[in-house]
């Protein structure tokens, strides 16, 4: 139970850091405005109604509830296998990034109705979609799920998965 508790802890961190930095771009920026910072970073404040890389963003609005349908259903899902595996270091660490990441985001869309995205890369011309802190801690999640599929079982703590 402890170990538990622990990887739900990291998931809260993820999503009190993530609603705390979109809240500071929200107040400091009016929407559309770029702040150049490197020669490949902006922040600008910009609103994804859509999923990654704003997927269905320009749908009729039926878009938001299916959005947060999905996220409700990963919560679930995953803390079900946070439970079954709390032992399992690489593979919950992976979790609790991706709970994290999903929670800040479903909280935008239940709030706002729309995903607050600030981090610009670019290169050359071309820019990356904008992204938070919320869709970073999936990606390093998914990485990380990725990288745990490779480890052998029995390197695995719990290897009944």
């Amino acid at each position: 139970m402890r170990k538990l508790v622990l990887w739900y802890a990291l998931a809260l961190l993820v999503v009190l850091l993530d609603q705390l930095t979109k809240y500071w771009i929200s107040a400091s920026f009016v929407y559309g405005e770029t702040r150049a910072y490197t020669g490949f970073f902006n922040l600008v404040l910009t609103y994804n109604k859509g999923a990654a890389f704003s997927f269905l963003a320009a749908a009729a609005g039926w878009q938001r509830g299916f959005f947060i349908g999905i996220a409700l259903i990963a919560v679930v899902v995953i803390s079900v296998l946070l439970a079954r595996h709390a032992g399992d270091k690489l593979f919950c660490l992976a979790l609790a990034l991706i709970l994290g990441g999903a929670l800040g985001n479903v909280l935008d869309r239940m709030v706002l109705g729309y995903v607050v995205d600030f981090l610009d890369f670019h290169v050359v011309g071309w820019h990356w979609p904008a992204f938070n802190l919320a869709d970073s801690a999936i990606t390093v999640g998914a990485i990380l799920l990725v990288a745990d599929s490779f480890r052998p079982r029995s390197r695995r703590a719990g290897a009944a998965r």
